[in-house]
């Protein structure tokens, strides 16, 4: 089989996927970066205000407010898609029988529609008629618990912070269990033979040995949640009041609801610019633990 040595060659496969890219993400950001410095309500001529929308968003409560709930909501959802998810493919390594069909199972969330999982926890957080969460607790003897969970104040910002982080947790299930299942058996055999417990083997061998994979899915993780937009739209639409607020839906509502493009588009480039430093500071700490 011949081997393309030509760099022309190499450039016109390279340039399709290339420029679907600067059109699919580039353009955006620096079309929102540009907007960012205008007052544009999305018809007529655009005026440059230069920093002002950015000194109106650090003077705005509710932003400060979004960040907040976008922070809460980070730790919900990462915990329970990474956390979760290692131990589910910690367990599926001691599994002999119906492997697959446990990790198709559990991987099958990530592929139903954003509206139907919003209308599933809908119909389970309800309380007329009876969801199925509150008939749960009814039955146990907690009526105490008892509550509408999207209306309540309290429990509104974990009910929507749930269904995402159940959403792809099988996901990082199954990429935690292929890093697992690839490493090489003498590594850790040896460890074995000398008197090792199992757990001793997990923590000081497999799961330093797959700490590339951390680095990828803690990435991946982390951004998808400070992108998070879709449940908490769908479900609560930042309410009650503000307290499911995140920053991604506080930039739709006043970019698409109020016509404030260019604040939107401060907003948006505000998640650009954290989603980025968030990748830096874990390429930072990674690589510092290397030269360690």
């Amino acid at each position: 089989m011949g081997v393309i040595k030509s760099k022309k060659w190499f450039l016109a496969f390279l340039l399709p996927g290339l420029l679907f890219y600067i059109l699919a993400v580039f353009y955006p950001i620096e079309e929102s970066l540009r907007l960012s410095f205008m007052d544009w309500g999305g018809i007529g001529e655009k005026k440059f205000v230069g920093f002002q929308n950015y000194i109106d968003m650090f003077h705005d409560k509710v932003f400060y407010e979004s960040f907040l709930n976008n922070l809460i909501y980070l730790v919900i959802v990462v915990v329970m898609q990474l956390g979760i998810g290692l131990l589910f493919a910690i367990l599926l390594t001691y599994m002999t029988k119906r492997v697959t069909l446990v990790k198709t199972l559990y991987y099958v969330p990530c592929i139903i529609t954003t509206v139907a999982i919003a209308q599933l926890f809908r119909s389970m957080y309800a309380t007329e008629p009876m969801g199925l969460l509150n008939q749960f607790l009814q039955s146990v003897g907690l009526d105490q618990f008892v509550t509408s969970w999207l209306a309540d104040i309290h429990t509104a910002l974990g009910a929507v912070s749930f269904p995402e982080g159940w959403r792809f947790t099988g996901m990082y299930m199954v990429i935690f269990y292929a890093a697992l299942v690839s490493l090489d058996p003498s590594v850790y055999e040896a460890a074995k033979v000398d008197g090792a417990s199992e757990l001793q083997i997990l923590f000081r061998i497999k799961i330093p040995l797959i700490k590339d994979i951390f680095l990828l899915t803690l990435t991946m993780c982390l951004t998808g949640a400070l992108r998070g937009f879709d449940i908490p739209f769908l479900l609560t639409n930042g309410g009650p009041g503000n307290t499911t607020e995140l920053l991604s839906t506080y930039m739709y509502k006043k970019a698409f609801s109020s016509n404030q493009y260019g604040y939107g588009s401060t907003v948006a480039v505000f998640i650009i610019l954290e989603s980025i430093l968030v990748v830096f500071i874990l390429r930072k700490i990674f690589s510092e633990k290397e030269k360690k």
